[in-house]
């Protein structure tokens, strides 16, 4: 199914739009009617179309706070409204895809289908399921003053989005008894003279190598078809029996007659979104690489697309493609626009600032990076990264005049001081939302980890403060925590310097946000380092140590290495004599390891959990309070015969 952009617009995620989309999702519902009732995942596309339509009310409520209400009211600053103010487009991602994604899975039937593409579909109902409730989760509902009522109701299907994406994530212990079919094949092309030639050349033995060359001449040809009109076109997807797909002619009705089209080759196959950082997997097909890292971490082993085994987990980038998508994103105007246009820079409030000057001198320090003069390369990358700690403008400067390749580039340099001001800069520049995508596209993120794993201790401080920095979105914890960075970081938090362990700490701590990262943390041996921490005389990092436990808890290898250490001692005591937030912390992790698990609840009470316990459910934290009252219930469960 070729992918639509709704609005021809970039950047087109209003109020209203969002509206429409939630209204079309669910005509679209209405719309399948019949065709749902043999569907595997009729009940996935029910639920989902019901928590969208749960959303009409929210959408309502904001669009009549009115537009110059939305421009009026930011007061906070310049570093966080970017990111505050993405949650419209992030959401009109998440309602894209999931729309997408209905189509996709009501085109596929029971009969003469296979195990693993059921599994892709179910991978693909939790991206969107997770999509849907982080997207939710940045909405300043208080700016927007929305109604408690609304409120309570976002909560609830936030909740139930959660749920979801749980239960999707196991997945793969999960037996469908039908499954789904592989998408038809695509129809042939006529090649590319040039591109056909390369392909020619290439043994036949080289097969991967001769794969890619095939995929990429029927790339270009699909492309050079799609580019041509910008008007609203439908595959029709047939079924094995011939049958035209009742559900793509209710889409069809409902789809705008100015959309766009993006080319099935630009579209993740798991996540059916356009790709912005385009991998390829070991049998030839490319994915989104954040979406493939996630497949991986789940335990699959096999290509989503084709379902052969995967004979190595190496992902490499798809240059070719992403050129591709660049410059068919650039056609369409489908790119982010610009904050920087004729030497003038764009303001939170909508006014300008005449940066013409800045931007002469930024420029001419970008070209001096490439200076073989080393003098010369030495105190350009030295201003630079004094510029890019001074401000937001110099920020969007340095990365517009096109200086993070070039800073990425010098990571690697044996000079000790070009490579601090290196990472140092790069560290200045993420604090910029918009240029973490930069940062992360220019494949910065080895050098990275190389850095903290033998650069200098200024410099591999930098680097994990960077790899925070960079954390903080979501799709980049799964490929950090894919790069080895993890190791390097547990390294720097046992034998760092005071301020380089405090860096580790708040990586790991984000890092391990992500599932998948945990195991990857455990395996690294961070439990061995919290606790040495938990038991330093001097008292620096317990808080620090506490907050990745409670984070670590709730993963199975951890929670097991956590008691082999002997930890819950330590945790009791710290019930006793702690801050507040230590103990609201100790009783977390407590309550996680006895969950489900009488030798550790028979542990704590054998070593007197009770009474501090109950001293902390009348004058601990709210959060304290609540987590000592569930392991005292837990308690007295355990004393009933």
């Amino acid at each position: 199914m070729a992918g639509e952009v709704v609005s021809p617009q970039a950047g087109d995620a209003s109020p209203a739009f969002l509206l429409c989309l939630v209204r079309e999702i669910v005509s679209w519902n209405v719309a399948a009617g019949t065709a749902l009732v043999n569907l595997v995942f009729k009940k996935d596309c029910t639920d989902l179309v019901r928590r969208i339509a749960l959303l009409t009310h929210l959408l309502e409520e904001i669009r009549d706070f009115g537009p110059s209400d939305l421009h009026l009211h930011h007061d906070y600053d310049r570093a966080s409204s970017s990111s505050a103010s993405s949650w419209s487009a992030d959401l009109s991602v998440a309602l894209q895809a999931a729309k997408r994604l209905l189509s996709v899975a009501s085109a596929y039937r029971s009969n003469n289908c296979s195990d693993g593409a059921a599994k892709r579909i179910s991978f693909q109902f939790q991206c969107v399921t997770w999509k849907l409730e982080k997207a939710l989760g940045k909405i300043p509902y208080d700016h927007f003053q929305i109604s408690e009522e609304v409120q309570e109701q976002v909560s609830l299907v936030r909740a139930q989005l959660r749920r979801a994406t749980e239960r999707y994530g196991s997945f793969n212990s999960r037996k469908f008894s039908n499954a789904l079919s592989q998408p038809l094949e695509k129809e042939c092309a006529s090649m590319n003279h040039e591109v056909s030639a390369k392909r020619d050349s290439i043994p036949e033995n080289c097969g991967p190598q001769r794969h890619g060359a095939d995929q990429l001449t029927k790339i270009l040809e699909r492309v050079k078809s799609c580019s041509t009109s910008s008007e609203a076109c439908l595959i029709n997807e047939v079924d094995p029996k011939g049958q035209e797909s009742v559900t793509n002619k209710g889409t069809q009705e409902i789809k705008k007659t100015d959309a766009l089209v993006i080319p099935d080759d630009f579209l993740c196959p798991i996540s059916l979104e356009l790709m912005r950082d385009p991998v390829i997997v070991a049998t030839g097909q490319t994915y989104e690489r954040s979406y493939i890292q996630r497949w991986i971490d789940c335990g699959n082993v096999t290509c989503p697309k084709t379902q052969q085994k995967l004979e190595n987990l190496t992902l490499t980038p798809n240059y070719v493609l992403r050129s591709l998508i660049n410059q068919w994103c650039a056609k369409h105007n489908i790119e982010q626009p610009s904050l920087l246009g004729n030497g003038r820079l764009k303001k939170s409030d909508g006014s300008f600032n005449d940066v013409s000057g800045d931007i002469a001198v930024i420029q001419a320090l970008v070209c001096k990076l490439s200076s073989r003069c080393v003098e010369e390369h030495r105190a350009a990358v030295a201003e630079i990264r004094s510029l890019s700690k001074r401000n937001t403008d110099n920020r969007i400067l340095i990365a517009e005049a096109g200086a993070i390749p070039v800073l990425v580039n010098l990571l690697t340099t044996d000079d000790v001081s070009l490579q601090e001001h290196a990472v140092t800069s790069i560290l200045n520049l993420s604090i910029f939302e918009n240029n973490k995508s930069l940062i992360m596209l220019a494949g910065a993120i080895p050098s990275i980890v190389q850095v903290l794993r033998a650069g200098s201790m200024e410099a591999r401080e930098n680097a994990a403060a960077t790899l925070f920095s960079l954390s903080l979105a979501d799709e980049n914890k799964i490929i950090i925590g894919a790069s080895g960075a993890i190791p390097a970081l547990v390294d720097l938090l046992q034998n760092g310097s005071t301020r380089g362990k405090k860096d580790a700490a708040t990586a790991l701590f984000n890092l391990c946000i992500y599932h998948g990262n945990k195991g990857r943390a455990v395996r690294a041996g961070i439990i061995t380092a919290l606790l040495k921490m938990l038991t330093d005389s001097r008292n620096c990092m317990v808080d620090e140590a506490l907050t990745i436990l409670s984070v670590l808890a709730s993963n199975h290898d951890a929670k097991a290495a956590i008691v082999k250490a002997s930890t819950i001692p330590i945790l009791i005591d710290l019930l006793r004599t702690g801050l507040p937030r230590n103990k609201e912390n100790a009783a977390a992790i407590l309550l996680s390891l006895c969950k489900r698990d009488t030798e550790n609840l028979i542990c704590i009470s054998r070593l007197g959990a009770a009474i501090p316990l109950t001293e902390l459910t009348k004058s601990g934290t709210e959060r304290a309070k609540r987590k000592a009252t569930s392991l005292l219930e837990h308690l007295r469960k355990l004393q009933q015969p």
